[in-house]
């Protein structure tokens, strides 16, 4: 029996794979390569190239292969384009969704563990926030990753799926070998970008606001190493395989780094002094994101590695260095 990994080819797809074989586990890889990059794929994943919205594609993919359990990060994840663009985030995140629940329910597959964000929470009522906490995005990218979500939920009702949602905050980091990292285009993500600039590519970073209630002024957020979100995929797999009831949990360090924490921290890990300039907040940025994670380490036993921050940025630092440009480079 395989583990199906749809978005295996993208950032915390990948790092997810690579754990997985390390852990003995067979592995089929599913991609549109639209955001991954076929040199991320793990040379002992069997990989089909091609999209879920496609019904016989995904059917192909369930009738060559033995599938137990899919684990999904297939999905459109830009939360400006999500508002820019929203019926894009529609159409990949919720009509992908949609043909593949017809498609496990039709071979009979039964278990799925699904990538969800933070997004889906919208403005916290609290900090740290938990499970059950109230639900109410503030863009398109959350708005579709909660309705998902509700998708397994009420498909689980009536065939039988059960699934784990896992609800995390800022991925970060590098795999430890250094050959897959982060690579988007456009890049969004705040370490990556911090990075370009004593890789050359960019003269400065910008702090969006400094006059929040923070210690500093600065945007404080939960960062996580992809390594850590990876284990957490396979211990949720591991807990559906074992015939355990569908469940939320939130994945994170618990702990907040403020924005200028995180540059003064790649300035000693770079030894770079990396230029930053402060300008306007942008709009519906929370001053404080961080997440409880009590529940995913008490149901899953999920307990992070690499929650030191310096750690995070010196393995993200080991990928970027070597690839400026990302894969291909």
């Amino acid at each position: 029996m395989a583990v199906l990994v749809l978005g295996g080819a993208g950032y915390i797809g990948s790092h997810t794979v690579y754990e997985l074989i390390d852990n003995g586990v067979d592995v089929v890889i599913a991609d549109n390569l639209e955001t991954g990059y076929a040199e991320a794929v793990h040379p002992k994943a069997r990989f089909y190239q091609g999209d879920i919205r496609n019904r016989s594609f995904v059917d192909h993919v369930f009738e060559s292969e033995k599938i137990d359990a899919v684990i999904h990060f297939a999905a459109n994840s830009l939360v400006g384009e999500s508002m820019t663009n929203p019926l894009k985030y529609y159409d990949n995140n919720l009509c992908g969704t949609k043909v593949l629940l017809e498609a496990m329910v039709a071979h009979g597959i039964d278990k799925i563990v699904f990538s969800s964000t933070a997004a889906t929470y919208g403005e916290p009522e609290r900090i740290p926030i938990l499970e059950s906490d109230r639900t109410e995005p503030t863009n398109t990218y959350g708005e579709t990753k909660l309705a998902m979500e509700k998708m397994f939920k009420w498909t689980g009702l009536a065939h039988g799926l059960r699934y784990v949602s896992l609800r995390y905050f800022n991925a970060c980091g590098a795999h430890k070998s250094g050959r897959i990292g982060e690579a988007h285009k456009p890049e969004s993500h705040l370490i990556p970008l911090i990075l370009q600039v004593p890789n050359g590519q960019r003269e400065y970073v910008s702090i969006y606001g400094d006059d929040y209630n923070t210690k500093d002024g600065t945007c404080v957020r939960d960062y996580i190493h992809v390594t850590d979100l990876a284990q957490a995929h396979i211990l949720a797999m591991n807990y559906l395989i074992e015939g355990n009831e569908s469940d939320i949990f939130n994945l994170g360090n618990g702990v907040g780094f403020t924005v200028k924490e995180v540059i003064d921290t790649a300035r000693r890990v770079t030894k770079h002094p990396i230029e930053a300039r402060v300008t306007q907040r942008r709009a519906g940025d929370p001053a404080v994101l961080v997440a409880s994670s009590e529940k995913a380490k008490r149901v899953l036993g999920w307990k992070p590695q690499h929650a030191d921050l310096e750690e995070i940025i010196e393995s993200a630092w080991n990928w970027h260095r070597t690839h400026p440009k990302g894969y291909g480079c």
